[in-house]
Order: C-alpha cells, then structure tokens, then sequence
C-alpha cells in the first residue's frame, strides 16, 4: 500500500486543533468518495432490495424472516463493537489508515459476492447466506472506522462539518444511483431497454432471483472500483508514526486500556459516545427494517421496493448536503438534535400504518390487488413519514461524525473514532435483537419496530448534557 501515497499529508496545526494545511482537494473529494463505494451496500443490500428478499422470499415467512434478519445484524453489531476500539487504538499507534480500510474492504467485497448463491427458498442456506452478510457488515463498519478517523487530518476544523456532510450526500447519490440500476434492470420498458418487462435485462431468471441474489455480486463490484481514489489520492494520516504491526498492536492495546482507565476524565465525550450509542442503534435499526416492515405489510415488490428506495434518497441527498452547511454554521450538536427529533416523528408515523389502519386507530379501505403504485391512504401515510425520516438521516449521520472528531483529543482521532464505531455498535446487536424477540414473541412486525422508539428518545434525551467542545489529554 505504501506505494498509493501520491499526496503530502495535512500537517497538524500547533493548537492539536486540526491540520493548519488541508489535503488537496483530489485528496478530500477521494474521501468522500469512500462513502459513494460504500453507500449501495447499505442501501440495496441491508435496507431496500436483498434484505426483505432474505426475509420473505429466502426464509418465506414475513415473522420468522423479520427475526433471521434482525440476529443476523444483531451478531455482526457484537463483532463490531468487540472489534472496534482495540483496532482503532492500533491504527493510531501505527499511524496508518489505508492497511486496515484495504483488509476491511475486502471483506466487504467477498460477503457481497457470496450473496449470489442465495437462493430462494431454501432454509438450508440461511445459516451461511446469514455468514455473508456478517462477513459484508463487518468489513463495511470496519473500514469506514478508519476511513472516517482521515477527517480531522485532512481538511481544516470549521470545514470538517461541510466535508463530512458532503460525503453523507455524495453516498446517498451512489445509493439512488444503484437503486436506479437495480430498477433498470427489473423493468428494462420503463427506461427504453426493451420492448416490455416480460424478463429482467442480462436475461436474468425471475424464477430463481437472479436480480435479487446479483445485487451482491455487482456491489462487491462498485465497492472495488470506487473505492480505488481514496487509496490513490487521499493522504493517509500521521506518517512520521508508522510503525511495525505486532508494535503497532502492542502500542494500541496498551493505549486503549489507558483510555479506557481515563474515560471517567472524557466525562464528556463519554456521554456523548453513550447518547449516540442510542440514537444511532434507533436509526439504523429503522432504516434497517423499514423495507423489511414495508414488504412484509403492503406486499411490496422488489420493484416497488426499489422506487420506495429512490424516492427516500433523492429527499436524504438535500438533507445531507444541507446538514454538512448548519453543521459548521450552528454546531453539530444542535442539528443532531434536530435530526433526532424528525426521525422520532417518523418512527411514530410508520408505525401507526398497517394494512387496515393509519395513524394506529383510523380505519382504512382494504389494499386493492389492482392498486397502483402506492395507490392505498395506508401506502401514502407510510410513504410521507419515510420521506421526513429520509430527509433527517442525513444531518443526523454526518453531524455525529463530525462532532466527535470536534470534541476528541489531539492524537487520538482514530481511537476515539475507534470508541464512536464501538458506541455505535454496542448496543448496534440491541436493537435488532429486540426486535427479532418482540416481533417472534409477539407475532406482529409492527410491535416489534416499535422498539425503536426507546432507543431514539433516550439518546435524544441524553444528548442535552454534551458540550460541543474538545476533550484535553
């Protein structure tokens, strides 16, 4: 990898503030561009296309799916957080980022490809399908770890909020982007491809999924192309530090254990680290699961899942880039706050919709097998709480990145990015372990993503005593 470092490192400024010169513009946008190679995995593997695929085509029960899915994430999330500290310790010992975001991708690479063979219904292949997509998430967080421990080395502090932000939305276009294909090549007569909508392009085999299972393949593909700029043009980070791997384990270890006795002294950024562990385990388990919910109560098609998918992303794009501009004009902080409280709204409303009611109580016709696209009151009900959550995902995500680069010490971006990673994912198998247990004891998808709620409103709540402010060694 040593090879790939075409730009100077950003030198870090006397007051351990951040760098007082940023990496080249190449440098910054190649790391934005992490989140667009990144991006349709999450998006067309773990939210709209193979995820309700897994649950009710691949398991073939909306419940019983619902549950497999949420103790797949449930295992990767206990990965990640066991993981994360300690590596990103070592990274700074080491000093170097692109090593581990290298392993880590591929590991994202080969879970995406082993996807292919996900056949439908076949309950054999729900165990090792399950071992995939761990494999794939845990390579996914992994490296952008480390990926997102590059901000504070590579562009100015009052400018972290507009990078960070940028990278959230250029991500968000790399999914809307990838939903698109997907849709193309479901209904190729919607977009001139062909003379009806009779067979998926590439003469893909309806019968056997052969769309759904390519989704994983063909991001494994994206990831390796786009992912290639960072490694040609980003600087890695704190060069002079570079040292061998078992020191670099050794000097990280003994780091992470120091951090861990001092934590008491970051009462701050501890508070901080458990509100996000919160908020965040709430987001992603509705973004997550609302494809999933969706499928499972209206029926939806892939196809359907797929404009659902775009539609949501075309309003988190502008809620993304617009985020990364109030992050630097109003601090992270408050508009972390602000994301918070649209995507509780939201959770609220999406699950108040069922098949026979809207707003938990309000009786609504019966879903019509003729009905158009989203032609029921329950389907649009569902559809404008989905577009507030899509619009505030964006801010909530990349301000929280950005504000825990703002508040960690000077030298420890990659552990404390490391702690955030850990906090994100610590109760990250919660989450979903709470709903895979609600929704098989209870019997209802909906009861089961009620959990949500809890885990947005007490980070929302805990969030009030951080001060947005870096912690001093």
């Amino acid at each position: 990898m040593t090879g790939m470092h075409t730009a100077a490192p950003a030198q870090q400024g006397t007051n351990g503030e951040g760098p007082t010169t940023e990496a080249p513009k190449l440098g910054q946008f190649s790391w934005a561009l992490f989140d667009w190679a990144n991006q349709p995995f999450f998006t067309i593997i773990t939210t709209f296309i193979f995820a309700p695929y897994f649950a009710n085509v691949l398991v073939g029960d909306p419940v019983k799916g619902q549950s497999a899915w949420a103790f797949t994430q449930s295992a990767s999330g206990i990965l990640i957080a066991l993981m994360s500290p300690f590596l990103g310790a070592m990274a700074d010992a080491g000093g170097r980022r692109k090593p581990f975001i290298f392993a880590f991708q591929l590991l994202l690479i080969a879970g995406c490809a082993g996807l292919w063979w996900a056949y439908p219904h076949r309950p054999d292949l729900i165990l090792p399908i399950s071992w995939a997509v761990i494999l794939a998430t845990v390579g996914a967080e992994m490296s952008i770890v480390f990926n997102n421990a590059q901000l504070p080395n590579i562009v100015r502090p009052e400018r972290m909020g507009w990078l960070s932000g940028f990278g959230w939305g250029l991500g968000y276009c790399g999914g809307l982007v990838s939903l698109f294909i997907v849709l193309a090549v479901s209904m190729p007569a919607m977009f001139g491809l062909a003379a009806n909508n009779d067979r998926p392009l590439f003469g893909l085999d309806p019968a056997t999924n052969e769309l759904e299972r390519l989704v994983g393949p063909a991001s494994a593909l994206w990831i390796a192309i786009f992912v290639l700029p960072m490694f040609l043009f980003t600087p890695d980070s704190a060069g002079a530090r570079r040292q061998p791997l078992l020191t670099a384990a050794r000097e990280g270890g003994r780091s992470l254990v120091s951090t861990l006795k001092r934590i008491p002294r970051f009462g701050n950024a501890l508070r901080y680290l458990i509100a996000f562990m919160l908020y965040n385990d709430g987001l992603a388990a509705i973004i997550a699961f609302g494809g999933v919910y969706a499928a499972a109560t209206f029926g939806w098609s892939t196809v359907t899942l797929g404009i659902f998918g775009i539609i949501l992303t075309v309003f988190a794009i502008p809620g993304a880039f617009l985020g990364g501009k109030l992050d630097d004009w109003m601090g992270s902080k408050r508009v972390v706050q602000l994301a918070i409280a649209g995507v509780v709204i939201a959770t609220v409303g999406i699950v108040g919709v069922t098949a026979n009611h809207v707003f938990y109580i309000v009786p609504a016709e019966p879903l019509s097998p003729t009905r158009g696209l989203f032609g029921s009151v329950q389907e649009k009900t569902l559809m404008g709480f989905a577009l507030l959550l899509g619009f505030c995902m964006g801010p909530m995500q990349a301000a929280s990145r950005t504000m825990i680069g703002r508040i960690a010490p000077h030298g420890m971006s990659g552990e404390f990015y490391g702690l955030f990673a850990l906090s994100g994912r610590a109760t990250a198998w919660m989450a979903p372990l709470a709903i895979g247990i609600v929704t098989a004891a209870s019997g209802s998808t909906r009861i089961g993503m009620a959990c949500v709620l809890f885990f947005l409103v007490l980070g929302f709540v805990l969030l009030w005593s951080v001060r947005e402010e870096r912690a001093q060694v």
